[in-house]
Parts: structure tokens; C-alpha cells; sequence
């Protein structure tokens, strides 16, 4: 017998969810929810059909096996689509695993939500099993340009669980959209425009009013700015995100909510954090006080501590040639 998925109990538990999402509802703290398998948190039901594994929103390491974002897949009655190839060769067997025990429909698909090494390397175990894999073009060049130092870093915090890991990229790119129909859902995989690193995308499902947003939008942790982390171009291409009118949210890293809870997290903070340093520069303020500006109102995230004055600076830098 099935174990009972979420979707058993949707229509009590998911208004609940949703809509209340409190920032409080994961924790950087527990090193493995789910300890008999590499996976972090054995797969839920969302939605019927659509499941997600919930990563660690601490950052990627030995206890939680590098599967610190969201891992989902879409059964659809004519095959399953899975969401992130995940962060390496033995983590992305783990959750095959856990959809043979869902479904006995193969996956056909693998979809990579960007360029990074937790949406990568575990495309080595679906390449071996012949699924193809799909990448916007700018993440697959990502992945090209930055592979090796990825693969690197990844085997030292995961020392043996890194076996069998070895580079590759999609087996196909796209540009702007790819449409899906496959069993009964209609699959729009978009990229929105510039948001947290070079090819993000997003996986929309019109008819269930559902985005597996990717990392377009956070909320349990504290978002990271990269070097090439546009802020400016983010806040135009949320845009395109809040368009969609989606019900449903699943992010790339943290439990399953709504567009407010999203909102409040990625594009209030990126407003936030502009209109500090946006200050700091009206007052001549410089690189080395930028990283101190007050960013208190989202002490509470996951990851605050390790984020926060990096955010800051990278911002800083930005914004100082705006």
C-alpha cells in the first residue's frame, strides 16, 4: 500500500500550509530529516501528482548530502518529470528511488532549474539511465564555464557520497520557453528574465495554478547575491513571476507556500536592501560600512548569518556604478 501522500490530506493541511507559511516552519539546525536515505526529507504530495523532496535550507554539506534545494517531479500518467538533477550521482539515485515507489511510470524527463551544482551533478546518474535532461542555454554555459570547481567543492563536503559523480550538462537548451504535454498536465518551462544566477527558469502548471518557482523565489532562508546576481533586473523579472497568478509555490529551497509569503521574502528584501544601500550612498558611506547596514527585520532567516553582509556589499557594488 502507498504510504498516504499530502495530497491525502490537502484540504485541510494545505490551506494551513500555504497561507500561513511561517519563516519559522524550517530549521537549519536538523542536519537530516530523513536519515535511511541521502535524501534530507522524504518526497510529499503537494498537489495530485506533483511531489517534492524539501531540501536543507542550511547550506549544502556531509549531513544532509548536498541536498539543500527542492527536488520535484511530476507524475503524469504518461511518465514522470523530474525537477533538478540534484547534487550528485548517488543523491539523484536516492530519489529515484523514492518515485519508483510512487509510481511505476518512467521518468522521462529531467528539467534543471540553473546552472549551480545542486541542479547539476546528479545529471550524470539520468544521463546513464538514457533520460534526457533540459537547461536553459545560459545555464548550461554556466555549468560549462564553472563545472570543475563545482565538481570539486561538491566532493569535499561529500567525500564518499560524491562516488560515481562525474560532469554532464543538458542533453538539450532552450531559450525562452519550452512546452510540455505529457499524461494530463500542461508543463510551461519559462524563463522570466535576469533573478539569482544565469539561466534560472521556472516550471508553471496553468491549469493547477502551480509554479515550481526555482530559485526565483525564497522565503525560509535568506537569499543569496551572487557576483552576477543582477537585484536590479530581478525586481523587473519578478514581474513576469507575479504575472503567472499562481496559487501555489514551490520554491527552490523551503516548504511549499504562497505568492505573499514569497513576496515578503525575495522581492520586499531585494526593495529593502536597495533602499539601504540607496542611503548609505546618499551619504557617503563606503564599501567597508555597506556590509553593516541594518538588515534586522530578516535576522530570523535560515542562512542570515552566513548572507547577510555579503548581500550587503555585493549590493554596495552594484549599486555604487547604477
Amino acid at each position: 500500500m502507498r504510504p498516504i501522500g499530502f495530497a491525502a490530506v490537502a484540504k485541510f493541511l494545505l490551506p494551513a500550509l500555504l497561507f500561513t507559511a511561517p519563516a519559522t516552519f524550517a530549521s537549519e539546525d536538523i542536519p537530516d530529516q530523513y536519515p535511511q536515505s541521502l535524501l534530507y526529507a522524504k518526497p510529499v504530495e503537494i498537489i495530485p501528482g506533483v511531489w517534492s523532496a524539501i531540501g536543507a535550507t542550511a547550506p549544502p554539506g556531509y549531513e544532509n548530502s548536498g541536498h539543500n534545494n527542492n527536488l520535484s517531479f511530476i507524475v503524469t500518467g504518461d511518465g514522470v518529470v523530474v525537477i533538478n538533477g540534484s547534487a550528485a550521482y548517488l543523491l539523484a539515485k536516492a530519489l529515484h528511488d523514492e518515485i519508483k515507489v510512487v509510481t511505476d511510470q518512467p521518468v522521462k524527463l529531467v528539467v534543471n532549474e540553473n546552472g549551480q551544482g545542486h541542479a547539476m551533478l546528479g545529471n550524470s546518474y539520468w544521463a546513464e539511465i538514457g533520460v534526457p535532461i533540459l537547461a536553459h542555454v545560459e545555464a548550461a554555459e554556466e555549468f560549462d564555464d564553472r563545472s570543475a570547481q563545482i565538481l570539486a567543492t561538491m566532493q569535499r563536503y561529500n567525500k564518499e557520497k560524491a562516488d560515481k559523480t562525474t560532469l554532464q550538462g543538458p542533453s538539450e537548451t532552450f531559450e525562452d520557453e519550452k512546452l510540455i504535454e505529457m499524461g494530463r498536465f500542461k508543463i510551461e518551462i519559462r524563463n522570466l528574465g535576469p533573478a539569482h544566477s544565469p539561466g534560472d527558469i521556472a516550471v508553471w502548471l496553468p491549469e493547477q495554478k502551480l509554479v515550481i518557482a526555482g530559485d526565483m523565489a525564497f522565503h525560509e532562508r535568506m537569499l543569496p547575491i551572487f557576483d552576477d546576481t543582477d537585484t536590479a533586473a530581478w525586481l523587473e523579472s519578478w514581474e513576469n513571476f507575479e504575472a503567472l497568478g499562481a496559487h501555489y509555490v514551490i520554491p527552490g529551497h523551503g516548504h511549499p507556500t504562497n505568492m505573499d509569503q514569497v513576496r515578503r521574502y525575495t522581492k520586499d528584501y531585494l526593495v529593502y536592501l536597495r533602499g539601504k544601500i540607496q542611503e548609505h550612498l546618499d551619504n557617503g558611506g563606503e564599501l567597508d560600512k555597506a556590509y553593516y547596514v541594518d538588515q534586522s527585520p530578516y535576522a530570523h532567516l535560515d542562512t542570515y548569518e552566513q548572507l547577510a553582509t555579503r548581500n550587503a556589499g555585493r549590493v554596495f557594488e552594484q549599486m555604487e556604478f547604477e
